[in-house]
């Protein structure tokens, strides 16, 4: 039996990129019981691909309730419906046989991660209190992408001025914009920036000097986006409810890697069951966004442990 319910997070402050603000995060919870045994799996329905935690629960609901994980590559799509399912029945197989998750997968047993934590796109000002607040931490992560962004970093910059920054645009940026910018990113440090153009309109990153790391988030779901991003991009950002759940992300991931992509590990605004199976992935990675449990004022019962700027792997009662 597969069943959805929808769960809402209180978020510890408003949270806002270029496309809008939100005060709280809504989710998706799967579950499948077989056999006495329920795993759970979560996802982020996504406007940005067209999703709505209506028309999400709509594509789990007609699925078979035994569906396995091979037949669910096929019934779904890449998206957030396919996630929450594939993730529990990731989570359904450890319980069930009594193993972790990573040692089903063939995987190393997973150690603790540096994670990065994001600023919200705000004032100059508001942004520079927050960098203040979290200049002890070592990698920032800003959300940036308007036409006024300068004075944003600018402030970032004086807040934390020994922490490494990641920029990401959220698509926010033309070319020329880019291109005016680019220069001064390197200037105050920045690391790499992400997504600074539109999905589909970033052919123009191929012709165009790129004097920092590229990572590509919008523009990557799964393995069938990668050949694309040739040229284009230096790393891709990979996330569950993109790939489609775990199954696909290590795929993509080891995909990702044999054409020469670095990595980075994201997570749309969710609890720590949605973060979990993400721990697995970020292994290895040089940059893991998998700061979304810090961003909430409530999480799940058994939440991922987070001391700092370190995350640690799940324990059986959250997931795996």
């Amino acid at each position: 039996m597969i069943t959805v319910t929808t769960d809402t997070f209180r978020l510890a402050q408003a949270f806002t990129i270029s496309r809008g603000s939100r005060t709280e995060a809504r989710v998706l919870t799967a579950r499948i019981t077989r056999d006495g045994v329920t795993g759970r799996g979560e996802c982020v329905p996504y406007p940005r691909y067209g999703e709505t935690t209506d028309s999400v629960a709509a594509q789990i609901a007609q699925l078979p309730p035994d569906i396995d994980r091979a037949a669910l590559q096929s019934a779904l799509p890449p998206g957030a419906a396919r996630n929450a399912v594939d993730c529990a029945l990731w989570d359904w197989e450890a319980k069930r046989s009594a193993r972790r998750a990573w040692d089903i997968a063939g995987l190393a047993a997973p150690g603790p991660l540096g994670i990065t934590y994001t600023l919200s796109l705000d004032t100059p000002a508001a942004m520079e209190a927050q960098a203040r607040a979290h200049a002890h931490r070592p990698l920032l992560k800003i959300k940036l992408g308007t036409p006024d962004d300068m004075p944003r970093l600018e402030a970032v910059r004086r807040g934390a001025p020994q922490s490494r920054i990641i920029v990401d645009a959220n698509e926010g940026w033309t070319a020329a914009l880019y291109a005016d910018l680019a220069p001064h990113l390197v200037r105050l440090g920045v690391a790499l920036v992400e997504q600074p153009l539109p999905a589909g309109q970033d052919d123009m990153l191929a012709e165009i000097a790129r004097p920092l790391p590229v990572c590509a988030d919008e523009s990557c779901h799964d393995r069938a986006s990668l050949a694309g991003l040739r040229g284009k991009y230096d790393l891709v950002n990979l996330k569950l409810d993109k790939t489609g759940g775990l199954t696909e992300a290590l795929a993509t991931r080891d995909a990702a890697r044999a054409m020469g992509f670095g990595l980075m590990v994201g997570c749309m605004v969710g609890s720590s069951l949605a973060i979990a199976p993400a721990v697995l992935l970020a292994q290895g990675a040089p940059y893991v966004d998998l700061d979304a449990p810090l961003l909430l004022a409530e999480d799940r019962a058994a939440a991922l442990r987070i001391e700092g700027s370190t995350l640690y792997p799940p324990e059986p009662s959250l997931w795996g």
